[in-house]
């Protein structure tokens, strides 16, 4: 029986500015963006969305584009990096908000929960729910990634931001790809980028030495989060190469091979915080496996063979055929976190489905990595009906209707100074409103549909 992704939708935000713009204002040469990373475009979400705003979009089309009955759904989990609540997941809104529009009850005995470990907890959400529908055949799940990449003004991956969601129907006899059971990881605890908690004393903001109340804060300190992370890039970059590279060789010996696995694989889909980090990173790994370097990785000799291989004519072909189809969607869009390894594979697909390149029965390597840091490398092939699948979708037709903002308007959507919608909604969900009043509901976040 095989099992894997039947169907997929996404929803981006719509506001975009283009990546020239932001290197002009921050004294930064546009070609460095462009061309050294393949940025073009980052996408920018509204005053009246997040990230369950998103969640919700791409899993009503994915509902309404496929005439899903909802009470065939055994689980919705989602992968985000984004969450808008420490304790009330994502998943139950989205699960709130699909009987609000489908019916009340149509997903009460429906399993939800979010996944979090950086951009790999949406892979981890997919695994769970491929488990789910291999032990129970009749069974389908869906997996949605939702997040809002954000990154401090004037920082090294302030070009690099972006926001949107994938859904995915995951099922037995899956239309678009079937995935193998062979699930390589490595992981490592460390610190590359992460979003902790951070403390201020209270009276560093009231000047009150007292700690009298404070907006109904009684402690001494003050807990702020923040959505932009703490980095390092070049550390972070590091991770994600020896994290993908240990679980890639991992995938080896689990597949009882000494062959060159991506030989097998028609396309490869990363993770991409940016256009072209797969094909910065890969290289190491395209290295070792064909042989081209077996000396000391430590050594001077190796980091030079490694760079010389990176340049070479056969690497250069070698990331047009496999790796360029993923690359297509992030450099209009920017990152999406969980998303940004689905986002890679629905580029891939559909620029194949564009073109009319027929791709059934090929082989898709996936390489996926989230800091703190897990990689996790698996494979899919392609099945009859990916076409038929595909047909709805439309995902470079729909980017092009992306609204185009100044670079005032983006700092103000930055710093939150900016108080109405850029864009009128239409056929979406919104943040409606947040209670600010009844102290048994402050905080709780209201959404509707606009039609």
């Amino acid at each position: 029986m095989k099992t894997g992704i039947d169907a997929i939708a996404f929803d981006i935000a719509k506001l975009y500015l283009p990546i020239k713009k932001l290197a002009i204002a921050r004294n930064i040469e546009p070609e460095k963006l462009e061309k050294g990373l393949g940025l073009l475009k980052m996408t920018l979400s509204d005053i009246h969305q997040d990230t369950v705003v998103f969640g919700a979009n791409a899993l009503t089309k994915l509902i309404v584009e496929q005439n899903i009955n909802l009470s065939d759904i055994s689980r919705i989990y989602v992968g985000t990096e984004s969450a808008i609540d420490s304790s009330k997941p994502i998943a139950s809104f989205l699960s709130s908000l699909m009987e609000q529009k489908f019916g009340f009850n149509s997903l009460s005995e429906c399993d939800v929960v979010d996944f979090t470990f950086a951009c790999i907890g949406g892979v981890d959400a997919l695994q769970n729910c491929i488990d789910f529908v291999r032990l129970n055949p009749d069974k389908k799940a869906i997996v949605v990634t939702t997040d809002i990449a954000k990154y401090d003004l004037n920082s090294a991956g302030e070009y690099t931001q972006g926001a949107g969601a994938v859904a995915m129907l995951v099922s037995s006899n899956p239309r678009i790809i079937a995935f193998e059971n062979h699930w390589a990881t490595s992981t490592k605890g460390v610190f590359d980028f992460f979003k902790p908690y951070r403390n201020l004393s209270k009276e560093t903001i009231t000047g009150n030495v007292f700690n009298e109340n404070w907006f109904n804060n009684l402690e001494a300190e003050i807990e702020i989060h923040k959505d932009q992370p703490v980095f390092d890039g070049q550390y972070s970059n590091q991770c994600y190469m020896d994290r993908t590279k240990e679980a890639y060789f991992s995938f080896k010996k689990l597949k009882n091979t000494e062959d060159t696995i991506y030989f097998s694989w028609s396309s490869i889909i990363m993770h991409l915080p940016y256009s072209f980090q797969g094909r910065r990173m890969l290289s190491e790994i395209y290295a070792l496996d064909s042989k081209e370097i077996i000396v000391d990785s430590n050594s001077l000799d190796y980091q030079n063979k490694l760079k010389e291989v990176s340049k070479s004519e056969a690497y250069q072909k070698f990331v047009s055929e496999k790796l360029q189809p993923a690359e297509i969607a992030s450099s209009i869009i920017g990152n999406l976190y969980t998303g940004s390894i689905f986002m890679g594979l629905l580029s891939t697909l559909s620029h194949f489905y564009n073109i009319n390149n027929e791709i059934k029965g090929e082989k898709f390597g996936f390489l996926a990595y989230g800091s703190g840091s897990k990689s996790k490398v698996f494979e899919g092939t392609i099945q009859s009906q990916w076409k038929e699948a595909l047909s709805k979708i439309h995902l470079f037709e729909t980017l092009e209707q992306n609204h185009e903002i100044d670079f005032e308007t983006y700092e103000k959507l930055h710093k939150k100074e900016q108080k109405t919608s850029i864009r009128t909604p239409k056929n979406e969900w919104i943040i409606d409103y947040i209670e600010k009043e009844n102290p048994n509901l402050i905080g709780a976040r209201y959404y509707k549909w606009i039609d």
